[in-house]
């Protein structure tokens, strides 16, 4: 099964997000977990400001990407999976104290054994899931 992976945008765009997570951490002290950010944005806790920033600054910038390389990005996922796999996501980082963001980018960069293990439980779920999907149940992936 052929698969739309494209190393040079993923090269580049893991080089951006480690560089603003290191920003991030240099300018405000803050580490950038998108879960904490946005539920802390929510529960209205100080220093909504920069949150807020930074969320907006997520989806303006996926959508500059997505203007600028004139890709149509992914669509055609039945609307139910779609809100599964956001809910899902949810309870995962709320179950795991952060997201993939989070545990992996900040907190491997830091030397987290909780980190540590956390990136070794969500990649080895989603690699089972991945199998599972093509694998087993065949083509749903």
């Amino acid at each position: 099964m052929p698969t739309q992976f494209t190393p040079v945008s993923a090269l580049i765009g893991g080089a951006l997000i480690g560089l603003a997570a290191t920003w991030l951490l240099l300018a405000l002290g803050r580490i950038a977990g998108i879960s904490g950010i946005l539920n802390s944005t929510v529960d209205g806790e100080a220093g909504r400001g920069w949150r807020i920033a930074f969320l907006l600054g997520l989806v303006v910038a996926a959508g500059a990407w997505f203007a600028w390389s004139g890709s149509p990005g992914r669509n055609g996922f039945p609307l139910p999976w779609l809100v599964a796999g956001g809910l899902l996501v949810g309870f995962g980082t709320r179950l795991g104290n952060g997201c993939t963001s989070g545990h992996g980018i900040c907190g491997l960069a830091r030397l987290s054994k909780r980190s540590l293990l956390a990136v070794l439980v969500f990649m080895g779920a989603g690699f089972l899931t991945v199998y599972v999907l093509r694998h087993v149940i065949g083509g749903v992936a």
